[in-house]
């Protein structure tokens, strides 16, 4: 019996000492399960959050992701304020706008370099149209008022000398009902992402003004580099759950190195099929058209915020008067150790 007994105990060990690395490897997620919201999931923009998921790189990493997709980054950023979601899966301006309200956000990992964002009139409704200030007056889709693309068609608006007020924002999401407002003359313009900006243009129902999806234009644009989709969340939440955090930015990093090598084959395979909104060939241009905007490794440039403050403070009073920390709506630190845990090959 005393045999058989230490036979027993030698063979359970093993399973014994599984299950505790198994709750060690749990017990260092402070928040192993997190809820992250995003505003049109689909769109190129947030390709790094798609791959991530898809490809298992958040499970890999032991946490649990649940993605609440909303029509714009404005309604996802409503999420975590209002305490319904952790993260924001969202353009990065949003942290500096939010400073200003007295509220604390950071972002830690870069999806896209430059904003992605096009913006074009209707041929159909616009058809004598000659320059940005045509557009005084007129209907301009965009996935949801005081989103990027909100953001983005005042910064070019004001360019012009058309102020925000002179024109009417009409939220028309980031898929079908954006291609439809267009071609059905809803509106008279669009400030929207991939793969939605290259359907049109491949059915003629736009014509492009400004187009921030080449990184040289998009800096030349807003004078230094603009960081676009990234991770961020309340201040007291990375600081709280900084192992989380990590975790969350090591998918993404190995999502971005991924897409890097990545054809466009793969990528078609790698996302869901509604998110080619009927036609492969159509997002697969979409997507080689974004690809260079797309971060490589999610760092966010240093002088990126200074950029993102700028451009706003020229369509906003309010961030043009504020004392902004700046410091305080990034940080890199868990991006570099994300990129030395996995070296781009």
């Amino acid at each position: 019996m005393h045999r058989r007994t230490l036979i027993r105990a030698s063979v359970a060990l093993p399973a014994a000492a599984i299950g505790i690395a198994a709750r060690v490897r749990a017990q260092t997620l402070e928040k192993p399960k997190v809820q992250v919201a995003v505003g049109g999931k689909n769109l190129l923009y947030y390709l790094p959050l798609s791959i991530a998921e898809s490809l298992g790189y958040f499970k890999h990493e032991g946490v649990e992701v649940v993605v609440s997709d909303f029509a714009g980054g404005s309604q996802a950023l409503r999420a975590v304020v209002g305490g319904s979601a952790d993260v924001v899966s969202g353009a990065f301006e949003h942290t500096i706008n939010m400073q200003v309200k007295g509220q604390r956000l950071r972002a830690f990992v870069l999806q896209g370099r430059a904003p992605q964002i096009v913006l074009g009139f209707n041929p159909k409704t616009m058809p004598n149209y000659r320059s940005v200030a045509d557009l005084k007056g007129k209907k301009i889709g965009v996935t949801a008022p005081g989103s990027s693309t909100n953001i983005v068609a005042n910064y070019v608006l004001g360019k012009a000398g058309v102020k925000p007020h002179e024109v009417s924002i009409i939220g028309v999401g980031a898929g079908s009902g954006a291609v439809a407002a267009m071609r059905s003359g809803q509106i008279d313009a669009i400030s929207n992402l991939d793969p939605v900006i290259t359907l049109l243009q491949r059915s003629g129902d736009l014509k492009v003004v400004m187009d921030t999806r080449v990184v040289a234009d998009a800096d030349k644009l807003f004078g230094g580099p603009m960081p676009a989709g990234c991770l961020y969340a309340p201040e007291s939440l990375i600081q709280k759950n900084p192992n989380t955090i990590q975790a969350l930015t090591n998918a993404m990093v190995r999502a971005d190195h991924w897409i890097q090598t990545a054809g466009a084959s793969d990528i078609v395979k790698a996302v869901p099929e509604s998110y080619l909104l009927g036609d492969r060939a159509v997002y697969i241009d979409a997507f080689l058209a974004a690809k260079g905007a797309l971060s490589p490794d999610g760092s966010i440039p240093e002088a990126g915020a200074e950029t993102a403050r700028r451009a706003l403070a020229s369509i906003d009073p309010e961030v043009a008067a504020a004392k902004l920390d700046l410091a305080a709506v990034y940080t890199n630190e868990f991006v570099k150790k994300a990129n030395a845990k996995y070296p781009r090959g």
